[in-house]
């Protein structure tokens, strides 16, 4: 097995929205504001290489969407998903498999894309994997996430025929070396893959924790549908991941790619930051 950080591009959010209860004066000094209060966050994607398989768990907001769209989100920097792939000799006609945590637009947004104003698969030999919880909570969205569920992002892939569901079962193999932990406070049925490799255990992290400044347990999203439910599952995660030493891959973190944890007075925290290429 092979793991390549694939870099689809940065955007910007409201860094209030991203720190929830958290007040300005501490989360401003993790990830300096512009003048209108946006933060810059990545769009971290991960490919697997594995026997047969080509699989890239989430894929940004891709390009498809119209001026006014990248106005409230300023898509920004060199770097694509197309650039990011090439650099490592793939393209996108060689994904098998693209693995979707979850629905949002910066995750699921470059599945399709727009050629002659016809939505279609960005990914046209890969099979697509969701779950159905998520389908339906994503397809049939609240009022408040909504904006964050963009039908030219998500039916496409279902009437590509490309699309099939993961069985919503804590800890399913999705392929050897490679188990679901499926959590709900962000969003019904998110999901992170956790990968064996190289004798360690590498979890994607999603939106659970978008960030090394998302460790503490109070730092939740305003984002979160449920907020007290991304504690619970936050706590649980970290003392797990703690206590076994699994490294943590961050999807939006806009300088830091991995990271350990220790446990301080503070309660657990980030320990060593590094490079996904750098894990021996």
């Amino acid at each position: 097995m092979k793991l390549y950080s694939i870099n689809a591009g940065h955007f910007k959010l409201d860094g209030g929205a991203m720190f929830g209860v958290v007040p300005k004066s501490i989360w401003a000094k993790l990830n300096p504001p512009d003048e209108n209060n946006m933060c810059s966050w990545a769009m971290r994607c991960l490919l697997i290489e594995d026997n047969n398989h080509l699989i890239l768990i989430d894929n940004g907001m891709g390009n498809k969407q119209g001026e006014k769209f990248f106005g409230y989100y300023y898509l920004h920097g060199n770097d694509t998903l197309e650039k990011s792939l090439s650099k490592y000799g793939f393209t996108k006609d060689d994904i098998t498999d693209v693995f979707l945590t979850h629905l949002h637009f910066d995750h699921c947004g470059g599945s399709i894309e727009k050629i002659n104003d016809k939505l279609v698969p960005a990914f046209k030999n890969a099979t697509y994997w969701s779950n159905e919880k998520h389908w339906e909570w994503a397809t049939h969205p609240n009022e408040r996430e909504k904006a964050s569920f963009l039908k030219e992002n998500i039916l496409p892939i279902k009437e590509s025929g490309q699309l099939k569901f993961i069985e919503t079962k804590q800890g399913i193999e999705f392929i050897q070396n490679i188990q679901v932990r499926f959590v709900s406070g962000h969003t019904e049925s998110m999901m992170l893959p956790q990968i064996k490799y190289k004798n360690k255990t590498i979890v994607y992290m999603a939106d659970l924790l978008p960030s090394v400044a998302h460790i503490p347990v109070p730092y939740i999203m305003a984002y979160d549908t449920r907020p007290l439910e991304t504690l619970a599952e936050k706590k649980e995660f970290l003392r797990e991941a703690q206590q076994n030493d699994y490294i943590l891959f961050f999807e939006h973190d806009p300088l830091i790619e991995c990271c350990n944890l220790q446990l301080t007075d503070r309660g657990i925290r980030s320990n060593e930051t590094f490079l996904l290429k750098d894990i021996l």
